[in-house]
């Protein structure tokens, strides 16, 4: 079984079997109360299935693109539970979850792009060609102004407005199925963030 967390837009937990099926999930599409609501949300949808958290074979965790804040309460939690359990960190763009879920549900071919909100007048794209078991990655998560984009020629566009945590684990689970490595559990932010240390002043004598 693998726990999925995702916090790059509302948040979302999800617990899934092995074989795919959805045991246990919550959401909200809140993208303010993300510190509030993860403990609960983690605590019933384990409480839901019967399961402990040694009982899990991963912990999966959208790494965004998103803002900051709501970024670091899911990777957070995310590790706490992996190293409390000592079981592995299996972090997955927040996009592919999208992505996934457009092409199995037959929504999405050719080449198409996932669109979230960036905010600051900016929206976080990822653009890719229609596959299984995963949709390949032809541009990886940037920024794009929201007034005036246009997707690329032959793209098209869907705009998802919450990140669902059980396609995150079905994205896990075609990985680790078809040997793919994971990417590095650093988040995507795209943007640098607001406060920076201040360059030190020299001191003469």
């Amino acid at each position: 079984m693998l726990l999925a967390i995702d916090t790059s837009a509302g948040t979302a937990v999800a617990l899934v079997a092995d074989d795919g099926r959805v045991l246990a999930e919550r959401s909200t599409a809140d993208t303010r109360r993300h510190a509030e609501v993860i403990g609960p949300f983690l605590a019933e949808v384990l409480h839901e299935a019967g399961v402990a958290a040694p009982a899990l074979n991963g912990v999966v965790t959208g790494i965004g693109p998103g803002p900051f804040t709501g970024l670091r309460v899911g990777i957070a939690a995310a590790r706490a539970v992996a190293l409390a359990a000592g079981i592995p960190l299996l972090p997955v763009p927040s996009h592919d979850a999208v992505a996934l879920r457009l092409v199995e549900g037959g929504v999405a071919a050719g080449r198409f792009a996932v669109v979230t909100d960036a905010r600051r007048r900016e929206a976080a794209i990822t653009v890719y060609a229609a596959a299984l078991p995963l949709p390949t990655v032809l541009e990886p998560a940037h920024l794009v102004p929201r007034a005036g984009w246009m997707p690329p020629e032959g793209v098209v566009a869907h705009e998802a407005h919450e990140i669902p945590a059980a396609p995150l684990a079905h994205a896990a689970l075609a990985r680790l199925a078809a040997g793919l490595p994971f990417p590095d559990p650093q988040p995507l932010y795209l943007r640098a963030p607001d406060v920076t240390l201040s360059t030190p002043k020299r001191v003469t004598g």
